[in-house]
């Protein structure tokens, strides 16, 4: 399968494929002239898949730079260690970064790509489903701060996304049930046929005939969208269903509780509950939302109360001149972003 996102001269090839990776340099040779690669990954990928991929690129000199998993290590002061390793391995513009690992290694790697001799060209080849439904795709970059996530960041896009649905195989469950928060967002906001095809399965076993064509179809949601509105000014915004408050969470717990997923999964309910007591949704998609959230075994509330949260919404990216855009659904499979502040949140209570 392959997409195009078409962006004029930010423009770059998706393919997804089962055992891609084994074919990895029949594609990065139609956008990397160069010799130079650096792979980034972390403790938890590269043992699995860091061998097989500098393998399957034998016309490169590859180097590698190995980092500890989890989001934690997505912070403004790993980008040191990353520049160092690019200056020991000699890479310079004329070289290429490639990004081996979920969304925590993407962004990151990424940041450090487009911010390193002012731009390093870029390849994704994401492995969690995560990142493979949303996170390699759309040129966002970023690093995390104490007082919030992806504050420090870029817009640069990859020249090239290898998605292989194979590495999902090894997989430990919870990152499976993480980028399952991804793809039910993605059936909220566009699609309401994949929403119920997600409702219709009893757990994530029994979508696995379909995965390539459901990960295909979040890939394509979000190829037009980003086409539409490259820089988030707009209509982007509505792949942020659910992150004002997953951000939050996931802040608020030093990104050691909840996954990115699981928070996401708390927002998405959550401000539809709000929204649908504001008379702002159709009654009844909440409990639908919960619903399948369920049966994939994603949470749908944190325990805190929202007053604990107040702090780091108002640093949301979202949060122009005190007025805060929130994305809210009309129904499933029809979103859009709806202008308030922070009172939105009042009656909310414990989330």
């Amino acid at each position: 399968m392959e997409l195009k996102v078409n962006l004029d001269k930010n423009s770059y090839p998706i393919y997804i494929e089962s055992g891609i990776l084994e074919k990895a340099e029949q594609y990065i040779t139609q956008v990397f002239r160069g010799k130079r690669i650096m792979i980034i990954s972390d403790d938890h990928v590269f043992p699995l898949y860091g061998q097989k991929l500098i393998q399957a690129l034998p016309s490169f000199a590859c180097s590698h730079l190995v980092l500890p998993h989890g989001e934690t290590t997505k912070s403004f002061k790993t980008l040191p260690l990353i520049y160092t390793a690019m200056l020991e391995n000699q890479i310079t513009r004329s070289d290429l970064v490639i990004a081996l690992g979920g969304g925590v290694i993407g962004d990151l790697a990424g940041f450090a790509a487009s911010s390193f001799l002012r731009g390093v060209k870029l390849v994704q080849i994401p492995t969690s489903l995560l990142a493979q439904v949303d996170s390699s795709v759309g040129g966002k970059v970023a690093v995390d701060l104490p007082q919030g996530k992806n504050l420090v960041g870029a817009f640069y896009h990859p020249k090239l996304v290898l998605i292989d649905p194979d590495v999902l195989d090894t997989l430990p469950e919870r990152y499976i049930t993480d980028g399952m928060g991804e793809v039910i967002k993605y059936g909220c906001i566009r699609d309401a046929a994949l929403f119920e095809t997600l409702n219709s399965r009893h757990s994530f076993e029994d979508l696995k005939d379909q995965l390539s064509s459901i990960i295909y179809r979040c890939v394509d949601i979000k190829r037009a969208v980003v086409e539409n509105d490259q820089f988030d000014t707009g209509e982007r915004m509505l792949l942020n269903f659910g992150h004002t408050l997953a951000h939050t969470i996931e802040q608020y717990y030093h990104y050691e509780r909840e996954s990115h997923g699981e928070a996401v999964a708390i927002g998405m309910y959550q401000i539809t509950r709000l929204s649908e007591k504001a008379g702002l949704s159709v009654p009844g998609e909440a409990e639908r939302i919960r619903s399948v959230l369920n049966t994939y075994g994603l949470p749908f509330q944190c325990g805190l109360p929202v007053s604990d949260l107040t702090d780091a919404i108002k640093l949301d990216k979202k949060n122009l001149d005190n007025h805060l855009n929130v994305v809210l659904l009309h129904s499933i499979g029809d979103s859009y972003v709806y202008p308030t502040n922070l009172d939105f949140f009042k009656t909310a209570g414990m989330i």
